[in-house]
């Protein structure tokens, strides 16, 4: 599809020229300055051979990319056949790549992280005080994690990271941490005297040794360069992936507009399942089931071309085979950046391509 665009130039003037949203992934891999790419949508579309393949494609032109799951239904094991744990780990067969599987860590284990010292009994008794005090705040696992995840990618200098997520709410939830728990440190650092002073007087009465609560001062960077970094569109993007079904494309939209409302970047859907019926030597369709559901599918993937023309929107074959192995993983990232053209192959076309 086509949209008209605005390009900044040299000065203030703005000039409009007309924009090719080409139907595949290629945006994604030529934007060199891409750092967090998230690819998410209902469950069980396809999210994570998107991502895995996805992933495969970025490890051909960049140093070093991570692969995370943040589904608490890992399936990035599956795909790859290979066990991930907590830790990055090489990706068998591919260069440049390595995976990992995270969980949200309960506040309690994160909390214990952050305020924990061994050789300061008042420290420890600090953080069971401040279990109380934030310890239920919505999103703190969440947000334990992804502090932990930034730490990760930091020491180890990865260069690009994909996340294979899980389904909408939870992952929604997860986008709109950063900027939720940067209000609240930042509340709490204006507090921090005050408590400070609080705790070191009960500590004292106690015969415990001073508080100290620098970590919340050490934490306020990482959270607001988290945030800068995820609302900026040249460093994240979201790429959302769907079916030709009504559910699906109801979620894809809510998704589009609440990603919108949170400032992350999003240009890309991928439409999996799609399918197209081998025709018999008469030119019918050869099966009455594929006829009726790509007859389906058609009324979705009209309302998807209107709704998202200003998107890349690539529309993936239902595959005839399971998506899982580097080989079929690297022919389906081939597949992302140039779909088949199934007006001129069949079925069985893909079976022999695969």
């Amino acid at each position: 599809s086509k949209a008209v665009v605005s390009t900044q130039s040299t000065g203030d003037d703005k000039m409009n020229e007309e924009f090719e949203y080409e139907p595949n992934i290629c945006n994604i891999l030529q934007q060199k300055e891409l750092k967090w790419i998230f690819v998410g949508g209902k469950g069980g579309v396809g999210k994570t051979s998107v991502s895995c393949s996805l992933a495969i494609q970025l490890a051909k032109i960049h140093r070093s990319v991570l692969l995370i799951s943040t589904d608490p239904a890992h399936n990035i094991a599956d795909s790859f056949e290979q066990q991930f744990t907590r830790v990055p780990t090489p990706v068998k067969g591919v260069s440049n790549l390595q995976a990992m599987e995270v969980d949200s860590s309960p506040p309690e284990e994160g909390l214990e992280e952050i305020f924990a010292d061994p050789s300061n009994e008042g420290q420890n008794f600090m953080k069971n005080i401040m279990k109380d005090v934030v310890g239920n705040l919505p999103g703190l696992d969440e947000f334990i994690a992804l502090t932990n995840i930034v730490k990760i990618v930091e020491s180890q200098k990865f260069e690009v990271v994909v996340f294979d997520t899980a389904p909408t709410g939870h992952t929604l939830r997860l986008l709109s941490i950063p900027g939720s728990i940067d209000k609240v440190l930042r509340q709490l650092i204006q507090m921090k005297s005050w408590v400070s002073g609080l705790m070191n007087t009960m500590s004292g009465s106690l015969g415990m040794n001073h508080v100290n609560m620098d970590q919340l001062d050490e934490l306020l960077p990482i959270v607001e360069r988290l945030n800068q970094e995820l609302k900026d569109p040249d460093m994240t993007t979201f790429v959302c992936v769907c079916i030709p079904e009504f559910l699906s494309l109801y979620e894809t939209e809510r998704l589009i507009q609440k990603l919108t409302a949170l400032d992350i970047d999003t240009h890309n859907v991928v439409v999996n399942q799609v399918v197209y019926p081998d025709k018999d030597k008469e030119g019918c369709t050869a099966c009455g089931l594929c006829g009726a559901r790509a007859r389906m599918q058609t009324k979705y993937l009209d309302q998807i071309n209107d709704l998202y023309e200003d998107f890349h929107v690539v529309k993936m074959p239902q595959m005839p085979c399971e998506v899982k192995g580097v080989q079929m993983l690297r022919k389906f990232g081939g597949y992302l950046q140039s779909p088949p053209d199934m007006s001129k192959n069949s079925v069985h076309d893909l079976v022999k391509d695969l």
